[in-house]
């Protein structure tokens, strides 16, 4: 499918990777769909993307950490689009303490993998009628030091933000591969990938300090532009229409962790996400 017939949805698309990722996608002629969690972001960076290519964006109001703002967000996908060509899960975040969501789950966790999880989940009709769907998940590097703990999986007894973060990138990797292997090669296309190292805000809302932390690191990192190169190559190359199930670093397939291609621990993973979701 060209990249101009194609309608996109990028989440966390306010800022960031996701911002770089649906203006490119833009002007590439597709219809691109903004989710972010605040309106009055979502309505500037749809006017920047109109503003720059001269294309409408669409934009939904959701905050991925809270599964019934999932719901209704992909309900309202749902009344206003036929299908869903791409879907871009890029929204994440990185929490310095323990945080729990109004679902009371962990917060890194909710948000980077049960969000990513839920919505895909209730949208896959909408890609299977694509007949060209793909699913693009924004990991990290950082799944190789990670591991899924199920004795705590939320942090309860101990929680290190650098492990449950790695934690959430190991489970992006896991749900892409048992997604790809239970759509099998019929159904839309699911990859991962690492963006690099990327000059976000990740981890800016942790208090005064921890953003000027960030704000000094990102001078030495690359531009979100760079780090949306892959998801778009990803989202749109003919050269990948083919593939699924696979890791991604700078349009390169990569080998990820062995801890990532436990079929086993993914197996678990997706069990108890359907049960903390409620989706069958």
């Amino acid at each position: 499918m060209n990249p101009s017939d194609r309608i996109c949805l990028v989440t966390g698309a306010t800022s960031g990777i996701g911002a770089a990722t649906a203006l490119a996608l833009a002007r590439l002629g597709a219809t691109v769909v903004l989710a972010g969690r605040d309106p009055e972001k979502c309505a500037r960076q749809a006017w920047r993307i109109r503003r720059k290519t001269g294309r409408e964006a669409a934009f939904l109001v959701a905050d991925l950490s809270v599964q019934g703002d999932v719901r209704r967000m992909a309900k309202a996908f749902e009344d206003r689009f036929p299908r869903l060509d791409v879907l871009v899960n890029n929204a994440g975040g990185y929490f310095h303490t323990r945080e729990v969501s109004a679902d009371g789950i962990e917060m890194t966790f909710a948000l980077n993998h049960l969000g990513c999880f839920l919505l895909t989940g209730l949208l896959l009709d909408r890609l299977r009628g694509s007949g060209s769907g793909r699913v693009v998940n924004v990991a990290s590097e950082d799944h190789r030091s990670g591991r899924i703990d199920f004795d705590d999986l939320m942090g309860e007894r101990l929680y290190d933000r650098r492990k449950a973060y790695a934690q959430s990138k190991l489970a992006n990797l896991l749900f892409t591969y048992e997604l790809a292997r239970r759509l099998g090669d019929s159904g839309p296309r699911v990859n991962a990938l690492c963006p690099g190292s990327v000059r976000t805000n990740l981890g800016a809302n942790n208090g005064w300090l921890r953003k000027k932390i960030v704000n000094l690191m990102a001078r030495s990192r690359i531009p979100a532009e760079a780090g949306a190169d892959t998801p778009v190559y990803l989202a749109t190359s003919p050269e990948v229409e083919d593939t699924t199930g696979r890791y991604f670093i700078r349009r390169k397939e990569t080998p990820s962790s062995g801890a990532s291609r436990d079929g086993r621990t993914a197996e678990r993973l997706w069990r108890i996400s359907q049960t903390l979701t409620g989706l069958g």
